[in-house]
């Protein structure tokens, strides 16, 4: 099938030319990236690429709350309306998360039986990826909505990694039940009841590893754990590639390991997976990190469209529990925000 992504050309640090490179890049017989901004900015550098006009920018630091109140037209909001109106199949921005996230439930809407959206991103462990939800979302959440967080990434990477009966681990100090603070002792005795594949708290030091298919938090410990991971994956490579040439000896090893030094490369790179999906919401959205380089907008574009052709919003508003089932297992249905 061919696919619309309706691509926020002015949200991210290196946005629109790098963002519009990327969507170039990405674009194929089956993938249609549509760009949203204001014309005049983005129609000299992007002739030849479908454009939406969207006058006003949301800057990456600006309140969630404003940008809804007063920025609508602007690129970000005219694109997930898009998803919603039926002229894109999903979104993909770089841009202010919250931003994109009050965008999200302002234009797209919540799933039914969802009470917070979640961002599930995609970690390079050793062993395969694992998913690590919520990266981001929701800085504050309670034992309830984590529980969910597990089923939502549950569903994700049984329908696009293609894992059956994945694991699930809930991110805490220490692998024993009684460690953690009281959301993490609380979510884990939820958890233990639910109809999941739990198999208790997992530490962060193994997240690279890959021990655990996906992995459960709160938004803020998810983005500070994602960032550390993707954080020390460029300084390793970066020292690695220093000392490779800081010496002839180190140039010849170099030279010697440098086919299995870029496929590991690939595997560990941010940028190789572009971003993660905002789930929970009635259609499908792709946020991208704000420092994005064109490949990364490549990779999230192209992550967007699978998305899409595996049907993940469809899935999830079939299986994720029901209200009445939630509220059986003590979920109740707040509202984004503490």
């Amino acid at each position: 099938m061919e696919v619309r992504v309706a691509v926020d050309a002015m949200g991210g640090d290196r946005a629109p030319g790098e963002v519009i490179a990327g969507a170039r890049e990405a674009r194929s017989e089956d993938v249609v990236p549509v760009l949203f901004g204001p014309r005049d900015v983005i129609a000299p550098l992007a002739p030849d690429l479908e454009i939406v006009d969207a006058p006003q920018v949301v800057g990456m630091h600006e309140k969630p709350a404003d940008a809804a109140r007063e920025k609508r037209d602007s690129s970000l909001f005219a694109s997930c309306r898009a998803v919603a109106d039926g002229n894109a199949h999903v979104v993909v921005s770089a841009g202010n998360t919250g931003a994109m996230l009050a965008a999200g439930l302002v234009e797209i809407g919540r799933l039914p039986d969802v009470s917070r959206p979640a961002i599930a991103a995609p970690i390079p462990a050793m062993r395969g990826p694992s998913i690590l939800i919520d990266a981001g979302a929701n800085a504050d959440a309670r034992p309830e909505h984590l529980m969910q967080f597990a089923h939502m990434g549950t569903i994700f990477a049984e329908e696009i990694i293609g894992l059956e009966r994945p694991n699930v681990g809930l991110l805490s100090i220490g692998e024993e039940p009684e460690k953690g603070n009281l959301l993490t002792l609380e979510a884990h005795a939820l958890l233990e009841g639910a109809d999941l594949r739990f198999v208790g708290n997992t530490e962060g030091r193994t997240l690279l590893e890959g021990e655990t298919d996906v992995v459960v938090c709160d938004g803020f410990t998810g983005n500070v754990a994602l960032k550390t991971i993707e954080g020390t994956i460029r300084s390793v490579l970066g020292a690695l590639r220093g000392e490779i040439a800081s010496s002839t000896r180190g140039k010849l090893g170099g030279f010697l390991i440098r086919p299995a030094a870029r496929g590991l490369r690939a595997r560990l790179d941010p940028e190789t997976t572009g971003g993660g999906y905002l789930l929970g919401l009635r259609g499908l959205v792709v946020i991208a990190h704000g420092s994005s380089s064109r490949v990364a907008i490549a990779n999230a574009t192209r992550m967007a469209a699978r998305g899409v052709e595996h049907g993940l919003v469809e899935h999830l508003a079939a299986r994720l529990p029901t209200s009445r089932a939630e509220t059986r297992a003590g979920v109740g249905s707040g509202a984004v925000g503490p």
